[in-house]
């Protein structure tokens, strides 16, 4: 029979946050679960199949909101009193790394200095606006893209400029 897994002896060194992981995936598992409710409540069912327009739209919208999310410069309010700002990164971006300790200020730390982690978050929200308000998701996510690309386009710029 296989053993469960011993958080004691998974990290000798106390470097990973176990118990905030699993703190996290019970909120999210929670919070599909209360979206899922809430769609069937209001008499709306997930859609069969996602055309490649709304993913891709999704796709592109989710990875700018998660960089706008973890790494702005303008919302480093909102996650101040979960990260310590470490230095500038450019195009208006900070380096932060989550605040010292295994409570919940750092768990919120690790999911907002982490586009990876975060981006979980963002997709499912994407997703559950296409199910529950499609059009404002829609619209959302378009002024998301268009930015996103308007960054690509600066980027590109400065580069051909030798900036």
């Amino acid at each position: 029979m296989t053993q469960l897994l011993d958080a004691a002896t998974y990290d000798l060194d106390d470097e990973v946050n176990l118990s905030g992981h699993a703190d996290s995936m019970a909120v999210y598992v929670a919070s599909v679960t209360g979206l899922l409710a809430l769609g069937r409540a209001s008499g709306r069912e997930l859609p069969e199949h996602y055309s490649l327009r709304d993913l891709t739209l999704g796709g592109i919208a989710t990875h700018k909101l998660t960089r706008l999310l973890s790494r702005a410069s303008v919302t480093s309010p909102l996650r101040a009193p979960f990260t310590q700002f470490e230095e500038a990164a450019g195009s208006g971006e900070h380096v932060e790394k989550p605040r010292d300790g295994h409570g919940l200020r750092h768990t919120v730390g690790e999911l907002l200095t982490c586009p990876f982690c975060l981006g979980v978050w963002v997709g499912t929200a994407y997703v559950a606006g296409m199910a529950l308000a499609p059009r404002p998701t829609r619209a959302a996510a378009a002024v998301l893209t268009v930015v996103g690309a308007s960054d690509a386009l600066q980027h590109a710029y400065s580069r051909l400029r030798g900036d």
